[in-house]
């Protein structure tokens, strides 16, 4: 059993990026007094709507996620680019799962039980169907035995428009729990980049 975590894996842009983006109309020579404008100005767009400077920038995470968190990250995105582990071309040898830390133990041992049987069969399923249906088939209906709750790596990268839409969706009170906790591991990361190079862009946002 391992919990659900979130990598910040390479960051490109920042204030400067966003700011700069939104001068192309005009001039994007950088003075020290449009330098001095810049967390104004960042706060006037984000309010007024103008978010296509905010494009300007990428954010890339590596997430050990279960699968039903996964598919919420896939749903309503805008602008994100997501590429995951698939059992329809290897065998998930780990067999790792997430159990919620808010359940009782009684059925965090239950949901164990359950899983330890079905990945099980999962493998047994593989091995047995191969010679019938070949590995490739055998893999891909395998999957069936396996639960929502089994863990997969995705790859995930946004710009930061987009991550201001993830964050406004996933990391309120009504979103799932895991999927707030993956919100809210990717805002942390963010906030914590060396120099915090996205300061003003997070407070335009109210995400600081």
């Amino acid at each position: 059993m391992t919990k659900n975590t979130v990598e910040l894996i390479g960051h490109y842009g920042s204030d400067e990026s966003h700011a700069l983006s939104a001068w192309t109309s005009t001039s994007r020579e950088l003075t020290v007094e449009k330098r001095e404008r810049i967390p104004q100005m960042l706060m006037r767009l984000a309010a007024d709507g103008h978010h296509s400077v905010f494009e300007k920038s990428t954010l890339h995470f590596l997430v050990n996620t279960d699968i039903a968190t996964h598919i919420q990250i896939l749903k309503h995105r805008i602008g994100v680019s997501v590429n995951a582990e698939s059992a329809r071309y290897k065998e998930l040898k780990e067999d790792k799962i997430y159990i919620p830390d808010d359940w009782p133990v009684e059925w965090c041992e239950r949901l164990e039980n359950f899983c330890d049987c079905g990945n099980r069969l999962y493998h047994e399923c593989i091995s047995d169907l191969t010679p019938l249906l070949g590995r490739k088939r055998a893999k891909e209906s395998a999957r069936f035995f396996k639960t929502y709750n089994s863990q997969i790596t995705a790859d995930v990268m946004f710009n930061f428009r987009s991550f201001y839409h993830f964050q406004k969706l996933r990391n309120e009170e009504n979103a799932q729990v895991e999927i707030q906790n993956i919100a809210k591991e990717m805002l942390n990361a963010v906030k914590s980049i060396e120099g915090n190079p996205f300061r003003y862009t997070l407070q335009a946002f109210c995400l600081d």
